[in-house]
């Protein structure tokens, strides 16, 4: 848990302490209009609390809009194989920068997860894989170009329908 934690703040972009910083002069703002308006207390008792919403929600949906923007990717698979002889999943596919700034590295996360035909379980199993998968490519990927990756899901036996969901967070 440190190592994610150091990790996180040594990935920081200059962005990102912009928006936290920004975060934290709005709830300083919110907080001195409540005192401000300490003679409507119904008023004050709302900005106190839409200021401490701020301060815990802002800066995770901040951050994870942030990276969205500045890190666009689409992935391409082109190849999803049950493996015959070893018990694996294989999946084959290329991630493109569709952003303006170059990735230093991504990583792929991949989820199988089953399909019912029962349309109420078929939105619920996408957020409920039972398996998953990642691959970290260290590549210098530059904007509109492509990088090729492989990755095995194992051990994976499920002979059943499946899908796969996959998605890619790079820096």
């Amino acid at each position: 848990m440190k190592a994610k934690i150091i990790d996180f703040i040594n990935h920081l972009l200059i962005y990102d302490y912009l928006l936290f910083g920004g975060i934290f002069i709005l709830f300083i703002l919110l907080l001195v209009l409540a005192i401000a308006l300490k003679n409507k207390m119904g008023l004050a008792i709302f900005m106190v609390l839409l200021a401490f919403g701020v301060l815990t929600i802002g800066p995770v949906v901040g951050y994870i809009k942030l990276h969205q923007y500045l890190f666009k990717n689409k992935i391409s698979l082109y190849e999803v194989k049950a493996l015959e002889f070893t018990e694996a999943l294989l999946i084959k596919g290329e991630i493109t920068n569709s952003s303006k700034r170059p990735f230093q590295e991504c990583t792929i996360y991949v989820g199988v997860h089953k399909v019912s035909h029962n349309q109420y379980l078929d939105r619920l199993y996408p957020s409920l894989p039972f398996k998953k998968g990642s691959l970290k490519l260290v590549e210098h990927i530059k904007p509109g170009e492509s990088a090729p990756f492989k990755l095995f899901v194992e051990p994976f036996r499920y002979t059943k329908d499946y899908n796969i969901t996959i998605k890619g967070e790079c820096r």
